[in-house]
Formats: structure tokens, sequence, C-alpha cells
């Protein structure tokens, strides 16, 4: 197996990013990839440079710190180390070209793209605990919705991830108890989703026939109704939960009024107490 460490005196996502891209072209290559991220100190060049030595791994990087840059290559030619840097030409050219010199502000990239990268690792997140998946991790959420099927909580999730809010959701199906996890969240993360039981109805009996109409009772109204109470009976033991009424909203409704609650809490955590 080769080995590849990506050292970088920010994330090292830029590096890795571009390793992935080059390693699209070597299928059938068996690789490990070391991620060395925040690098700052000599010592830390030096201990990774030795850890290449050993293991005959090739050093990739994009160190923008000139001292820990020229390091890292004189260290390389010493101990015959293949090293591949990647932002030190380019910000050679770049200084020429525009006659001026680098920052040399490490992790600089990812500091201006930080809501970028906030909404890609959100969104993973929205869709590693799309209804009810990965319920042992949903601690890490900024926002948990509830409801029964149809009441919008995928579509919710996912817009409020692209805002940067990692947002999962939970089902709650009329005779299953719900994850016991849901008693350990912060309740104010906690949103109820619930709607008149017409209108559910309806939205299910569309989808019930593209569906082929192979889901019994699924749009029945005085299934729906049901369904409905027992949802609203398990929020109800959770005073500390917000309901959210989703009936003839939008999407993007609902979630501005979720984001507004959660707005105002933050503006007066004392009314909250």
């Amino acid at each position: 197996m080769y080995q590849v460490l990506v050292v970088s005196d920010g994330t090292g996502r830029t590096a890795n990013q571009a390793l992935n891209a080059a390693l699209t072209q070597f299928p059938d290559v068996d690789l490990e990839v070391i991620i060395h991220p925040d690098i700052r100190s000599h010592r830390e060049i030096k201990e990774i440079v030795a850890q290449a030595c050993k293991t005959g791994a090739l050093i990739v990087h994009t160190l923008v710190t000139d001292s820990l840059r020229e390091l890292i290559i004189r260290e390389s030619h010493i101990h015959n180390i293949e090293m591949i840097d990647l932002m030190g030409p380019l910000l050679s050219r770049l200084s020429s070209r525009f006659i001026h010199e680098p920052s040399q502000q490490p992790g600089l990239y990812n500091k201006l793209n930080k809501d970028y990268f906030q909404r890609i690792d959100a969104m993973q997140f929205a869709f590693n605990h799309d209804d009810g998946q990965r319920t042992e991790s949903l601690i890490g959420a900024d926002v948990v919705l509830l409801g029964v099927s149809r009441t919008f909580k995928t579509p919710i999730s996912i817009y409020l991830a692209y805002k940067g809010w990692f947002a999962a959701n939970v089902p709650i199906i009329m005779g299953i108890n719900p994850p016991e996890v849901l008693k350990e969240i912060d309740p104010e993360k906690v949103f109820c989703l619930t709607t008149i039981a017409s209108r559910l109805s309806e939205l299910r009996k569309t989808r019930n026939e593209r569906l082929g109409g192979n889901v019994e009772n699924y749009s029945e109204p005085e299934y729906v109704t049901r369904e409905i109470n027992f949802a609203n009976r398990f929020y109800r033991l959770h005073p500390g939960w917000t309901m959210v009424n989703v009936t003839s909203k939008s999407i993007e409704e609902i979630a501005s009024e979720i984001l507004a609650i959660m707005a105002g809490r933050k503006e007066n955590p004392d009314q909250n107490r």
C-alpha cells in the first residue's frame, strides 16, 4: 500500500481535494492518505519528514508560510523523500505577476470560505440524519424536526442545512416508541411539525396514487387523524419542545419561522428559563 502525507498550515482541505481529483486517474492504486493540518512549527515538519522516511511516503503540501515551506523542501531533499509543493510555485508566479508579496496567512482560504464549508458540512449532516438515521449522533444537531409522514421534515432539513444549520429529522410512527435519545437533546432544539388531518390526508392521497395505491390506510382520513393525535400526545409529554403548524405553508415559510424562534431565544435567553 502506498502512503501520502498531506501537510498544511491550514485545514489540509485544498491539498486533499487536489489529491483526490488526481487519484481518480488511478482507480486501482491502493493508497492511504494521512492529513496533517494546522502545522505551525519546525518540530512538526521534522517529525512528518521522519514519518515519511520510515514508511516511504510521498509528501504533498500546501504550506503558505515561507519558513515552513523552505524547511519541508530542505528536509525532504536531505532525507531523499519525494515531495510535491502544490502552493509554492503558484504563489511565486502570482507574486511576480502582481509585483506583490503574498500575505502568508495560514488557513486564510478556509476563513474566507467559512460559510461555504459550513453549508457543505451541514448538508452532509442533514443527509446522514434524514428520516431517523444515525440517531446516536442526534446530540450534534442544531435543530431536530419531528413529525409524521408528509409534514415536510426532509425538505425543511435540507433548506436549513443550506443556511448552514445542522438539521436532523425523526419520523413519528403510530405505535412505535420514538428513540430514547430525544430525551437527552436540548428541548429548545426540538421542533414538532404538525398539521390538520384533512390537509395531510390530501397530500398523502396524492403520494399514495404515485405509489400505485399500495400503502394501506396511509391516506385514509380516520387513520391520518389517529396518527396526528398519537404524535401530538407524544409532543405534549415534552413541554420544552416547540410546536410548528405546517398547514398550507411553504418550506421557506416553515424554515423561516423556526429560525425566527431560535433567533428570538438567542436574543432573549432569560425569557426561556
